[in-house]
């Protein structure tokens, strides 16, 4: 299949190329960036005259709930929102049922999402087994059925010493651990600590739930040398901890979430459950330190942290509902709204969703490694092409994600997707109208 896309900006934070020109594809790569081949005979041509066309998105925090929560999200639904949202590659955490703690688990998995021929699925591996934070998996055999690295979830591990080992092993192989920071035992709340909390009589979650487990870690990462990547922080000290690892030299790298990056603990209102998030949306202060901090570079990624939910588990009190929220859909209007309100270059906002995730997996992406995230002649043809003036407004009905519940709702965001195309192929076009 030989597609022409024509009149676009083309935009690729990687390699810092913004120019409006055509881009020829074919057998699934890219053949020519600025002017096709005299000879190039396309079998379709797509008219991108007043769009962006940017890489295809790198999620690194989306569940698709199979196996095992199959009424909260299906593989083919969840895939077709990360499509329909610019997102052509994505990374889902091991909690599933049974959890991928095994290589023929992790193998079904990605077997079922070849077959759809969608985004491009990277899965993590149980760092412990069951996620019960007592024995390590078999890190070696999953990485070799396809895992990209090595997850507790969201289930923080109680043992230190599990940790240190798994950091040890995990740094003799050259693998890396995902982790999100959170004590145990402080992490039991249901929103953010602090005055709203105590008005609505929530039990909250302190920041020290992440600035403990962050000093653990780090304090870790000195004596064994591995490299870690921090998933979703939340809060400013979290924030100031990471810059100062960097600074220090350690292999750290961190994303945050899409909510948190543009939500606060006062947006729980009158206890509404789509505000009920892991982590929990915090103060206003928090939410500064997360937009400067991925501005400047502390924090290297943002994600969707993709969590659908399905209808009797969230219309509950709040305290009782389950946390989470469907993301996937919505990933690129937030970078660009972003870009619009806070100042932040385009190319900076695009790069925390397609080049900068693709860097933090870096070598586990194997063959891709060279052209995930990127637009570069050769490279895989992995595209969204995007009305980036196209305001839309955020309506439950209309995703395609079987979990329907976002703190977005009714927001109208900027940013919509015409065209997705994975390898070369487009598994996504929005119909006019």
């Amino acid at each position: 299949m030989k597609i022409l896309i024509q009149n676009g900006r083309v935009i690729d934070p990687a390699s810092g190329f913004d120019q409006t020109c055509d881009i020829a594809l074919a057998a699934g790569r890219i053949i020519a960036l600025g002017r096709a081949p005299r000879d190039f005979a396309p079998n379709r041509v797509i008219d991108a005259s007043g769009c962006l066309v940017v890489p295809g998105l790198v999620d690194l925090a989306a569940r698709l709930r199979e196996p095992g929560y199959e009424h909260e999200g299906m593989l083919e639904s969840e895939m077709a929102a990360a499509v329909a949202g610019g997102v052509t590659s994505l990374v889902c955490p091991p909690d599933t049922d049974p959890v991928l703690d095994e290589p023929g688990l992790v193998e079904m998995l990605k077997f079922r999402a070849e077959k759809l021929h969608q985004s491009r699925l990277f899965p993590l591996g149980a760092l412990t087994r069951g996620l019960a934070g007592e024995v390590l998996t078999e890190m070696a055999e999953l990485t070799e059925s396809g895992c990209v690295g090595f997850s507790q979830a969201e289930e923080a591990l109680q043992s230190t010493q599990v940790l240190q080992r798994a950091l040890q092993y995990a740094a003799t192989f050259g693998y890396t651990v995902w982790l999100r920071p959170q004590e145990m035992y402080l992490g039991r709340g249901v929103a953010a600590s602090g005055p709203l909390a105590t008005r609505l009589g929530l039990s909250g979650i302190p920041v020290a739930a992440e600035t403990i487990a962050l000093h653990t870690i780090f304090e870790l990462l000195k004596t064994t040398g591995a490299r870690v990547h921090l998933c979703r922080l939340s809060s400013a000290a979290g924030v100031e901890l990471v810059r100062q690892a960097k600074a220090a030299g350690l292999k750290v790298t961190a994303d945050v979430s899409i909510n948190s990056l543009m939500f606060t603990d006062t947006d729980i209102g009158f206890f509404d459950s789509r505000a009920r998030l892991s982590p929990p949306l915090r103060q206003q202060r928090d939410r500064d330190a997360l937009l400067a901090g991925l501005a400047d570079g502390t924090l290297d990624a943002l994600v969707s942290d993709h969590t659908p939910v399905d209808e009797d588990a969230k219309v509950l009190p709040f305290a009782e509902a389950e946390p989470g929220a469907t993301g996937l859909e919505l990933l690129l209007s937030v970078a660009l709204k972003w870009s619009h309100d806070a100042g932040v270059p385009l190319a900076r906002a695009l790069g925390v969703v397609t080049a900068e995730p693709a860097r933090v997996l870096g070598s586990a992406l194997g063959t891709l490694q060279a052209s995930v995230g990127q637009i570069v002649e050769g490279g895989v043809a992995d595209l969204c092409v995007v009305d980036a003036e196209g305001a839309w407004t955020v309506e439950a009905a209309a995703l395609r994600s079987q979990g329907k519940h976002t703190p977005f709702s009714s927001y109208e965001l900027p940013g919509r997707v015409r065209c997705t195309l994975v390898g070369g192929q487009v598994a996504f076009e929005r119909q006019p109208g």
